[in-house]
This record gives structure tokens, C-alpha cells and sequence, in this order.
């Protein structure tokens, strides 16, 4: 019996150092969608955006190929860890919990977060007078959802979408008060709304640390270290060759 199980362990411990030690051609993405600029389907049908346009820059740079699968965000780790894809490349914040999961690439943007209001609302500033009894609207399972419910679910009720886009259409119908998102996706889909007047309520959001992190990341599985580093690699190369500061003025322009 003894016998048997050390065969077994050691099986196990192969087969973990093969998973390690695999050399990727095709690498798969896991990817939430619609998240404009970053993530989203143009009038085509395909998907563009920032994170797919610099995931498939890294994955030429590297020499493989890319591939992007779509996942909802509250599924988008046990997606990973269950091997339906290789990495998530679809705006994830770099934090110490997720850390813990997951292993992460360089930072490859930062984006401050804000919060959304339409022109002519009440709520003038972020503060737990002016939030008292409203209604905020976050995309569930994000920072921004762990920020708004940590800080201000004792006072207001936070509303929680698996979208953006849904988020945004209860804002335009007048089911919400206020929302709190990635400045740049309310920028996309608010502030250059036609559906109504929109405008950010008090200064940008950046901290603290333990929610909104470090930037965005790559996440992949904690072993696939020899992946993650590839990546670091060719992330760096294309910030020196100027491919990077292209990609970033399509979409951000000078910001």
C-alpha cells in the first residue's frame, strides 16, 4: 500500500512538473465583455479595446498565438484555475487578496476609478451624507463593488451588475443615482453618452492600495511562472519599441 502511494505522489508530482515545465504556442485568454475602452465588440462584431489589442501585441511578440474566450467576471478566476483558459488579460486590478489565487504579470496600465452621476443630481461629493439612502450601481465582484459595499453598504444600497452596459442602462433609466466604475469606461459610455447629460461627482479614486491594488495584470495560474515571465519580456519590449504608447493613444489619446 505504501508502495502504491509513493507511485502515486510521485505521478502527481511529474505530471505538476510537466504542467510547469510546458512550453505554450496557442495561449488562451479569459476575457469579460462589454467593458469599453478596455474590452468590448466594435461595429463589426469583433472584439477590439485596449486589452485585446495589447494581448495580441504580446502574443506576436512572443511568437504564439492568441486566442479570447468569454467569461463573466464572478466566473473569471475559477474559469482559470479550471483551465478553460491560459491567463485573464480583462482589466483585473493587481491586489493582495487576488494574489493569493492567481499570479500576476507586471503592471501594464493604471486607470483611476470615479463616480458617475447625471447633470442636475444632488449628489454633489462622495460622502456618507450625500450617499445616505441612494442607490449605487457597481459591477459585482470587482474592487469597485468591494470599495462602494465595505464603505458605504451600510447607508445606501448598492446595486450589482454582471456588466458594465447593464450598469450603465438602469443609470440612463433612472433606477440608479450614482455609479462607481473605471473613469475610462464611464468616460466611453456615459460622458460621451447621447442618452442623457452625465458628468464625474468629487476627484478621481486611486487608493487605498488594498482595493484598487497596483494597475492592471495578467493573471495566471500560480505555477505557470515560465508564461508570466515571457510576457513580462515582451510587455517591456513593446513600452521600449514604441508599440505600447500606440496602442494607448488609439484609445486614450494623451490622457
Amino acid at each position: 500500500m505504501k508502495k502504491l502511494l509513493t507511485v502515486s505522489i510521485l505521478g502527481v508530482a511529474m505530471a505538476a512538473g510537466t504542467a510547469q515545465a510546458r512550453d505554450y504556442d496557442h495561449v488562451r485568454f479569459g476575457v469579460d465583455v462589454p467593458y469599453e475602452p478596455m474590452e468590448y465588440r466594435g461595429a463589426d462584431g469583433e472584439l477590439t479595446g485596449f486589452d485585446i489589442d495589447l494581448g495580441n501585441a504580446l502574443c506576436a511578440e512572443i511568437g504564439v498565438t492568441c486566442e479570447w474566450i468569454e467569461q463573466e467576471w464572478d466566473g473569471i478566476i475559477p474559469g482559470l484555475l479550471a483551465r478553460n483558459y491560459d491567463a485573464i488579460m480583462s482589466s483585473m486590478s493587481i491586489n493582495d487578496e487576488r494574489r493569493q489565487t492567481v499570479l500576476f504579470s507586471d503592471s501594464y496600465i493604471t486607470i483611476p476609478g470615479a463616480w458617475f452621476a447625471p447633470e442636475g443630481s444632488a449628489i454633489e461629493e462622495i460622502s456618507e451624507e450625500t450617499l445616505a439612502g441612494k442607490s449605487i450601481g457597481v459591477q459585482r465582484g470587482t474592487t469597485y463593488d468591494n470599495y462602494a459595499t465595505d464603505n458605504y453598504g451600510r447607508i445606501a444600497t448598492i446595486n450589482r451588475y454582471s456588466t458594465a452596459d447593464d450598469m450603465v442602462l438602469d443609470l440612463q433609466a433612472q433606477r440608479l443615482d450614482i455609479v462607481f466604475l473605471e473613469y475610462v469606461v464611464g468616460q466611453a459610455t456615459l460622458l460621451q453618452s447621447e442618452e442623457g447629460d452625465y458628468h464625474v461627482v468629487g476627484e478621481m479614486v486611486t487608493g487605498p492600495e488594498e482595493y484598487f491594488g497596483e494597475g492592471f495584470g495578467i493573471a495566471f495560474r500560480q505555477r505557470d511562472t515560465a508564461l508570466a515571465e515571457r510576457f513580462n519580456e515582451a510587455l517591456a519590449t513593446l513600452k521600449e519599441d514604441g508599440t505600447y504608447d500606440e496602442i494607448f493613444e488609439r484609445y486614450f489619446g494623451d490622457e
